[in-house]
């Protein structure tokens, strides 16, 4: 038996991607864009761009520096999808609201999924301005949004996530930042519910744990992919030292001009790994 979840279950998602659909093609591949990071919108040829307030059943992204559009084009011969934002937990919106785009769009045909995202830094390689391509994750939002009456149509209930980042993706996102001279790490990121930074003691107990960076996005969205056995990359800019490591307050602005400085350089290295995506062992939709 199939049940509804508050105006973002199963039947409202397939709406949603039966509309998007008839507005261009079917997406392959999608990118949801972090705080200050919209240079990858540029990078779309034949662009067809769609207010979130006009898709139906779409949650609003209510956060400064994400502009809420949906943009689909073609990057490189490959039929692209970019969320120009996303929305949050912190926002106050509920589990399922915060996955719909991501299960909207692999009901729409996206195969693979690159999520970015602005984090702070723990990890003493990590510096302002560079990328940390995530290798693994701790989720300790205190809410998972695959809680609740099991949908068999979003796919298995207990969902393995011993690679919910895939090892192909990850070998090509950090091959890529080698060639453009990019400064790009591999490392495990933390999330938290937000909206206030972490403590410095807080800071100390994920650095402990393993953590090399920490945000308040990302993580659900993985796990809605991996559930309907899309492929994800993950990729977090540095926008600063988390708290306590950088010697001075953190705020929301530093964050923003942090995405946009870098915002060039991640649209150069997308620009080297999307057109890989359609050669060899990771061709869209071949596991």
């Amino acid at each position: 038996m199939h049940t509804r979840q508050l105006g973002y279950g199963y039947e409202e998602a397939e709406e949603a991607a039966v509309f998007i659909r008839k507005k261009a093609f079917v997406p392959r591949v999608a990118i949801t864009l972090g705080s200050g990071l919209d240079e990858a919108v540029g990078r779309l040829s034949t662009q067809v761009n769609i207010p979130y307030k006009l898709i139906p059943h779409f949650p609003v992204t209510t956060v400064q520096g994400h502009g809420g559009t949906l943009h689909l084009g073609m990057w490189k011969h490959v039929p692209m999808a970019i969320l120009e934002g996303r929305v949050h937990y912190y926002e106050g919106h509920a589990p399922a609201t915060v996955v719909f785009p991501v299960r909207v769009l692999a009901l729409a045909g996206v195969q693979t999924f690159i999520l970015t995202c602005a984090a702070g830094g723990i990890a003493s390689r990590s510096k302002p301005g560079d990328f940390m391509v995530f290798s693994d994750h701790l989720h300790l939002q205190g809410v998972n949004p695959l809680v609740g009456i099991h949908d068999s149509r979003w796919g298995a209930q207990f969902v393995d996530l011993t690679e919910a980042y895939d090892p192909a993706l990850r070998r090509i996102a950090r091959k890529a930042a080698r060639k453009l001279g990019v400064r790009c790490s591999e490392g495990t990121y933390a999330s938290l519910l937000g909206p206030t930074y972490e403590t410095p003691a807080e800071i100390r107990a994920l650095k402990a744990m393993g953590a090399a960076a920490v945000g308040m996005s990302t993580v659900p969205e993985v796990m809605a992919a991996r559930q309907l056995q899309r492929r994800v990359l993950a990729i977090a800019t540095i926008s600063n030292r988390a708290a306590g490591l950088a010697g001075k307050p953190l705020s929301h602005e530093e964050v923003l001009a942090a995405g946009r400085a870098a915002s060039r350089h991640l649209a150069d290295l997308l620009d080297e790994v999307i057109p890989q995506l359609m050669a060899g062992d990771v061709r869209l939709g071949v596991r």
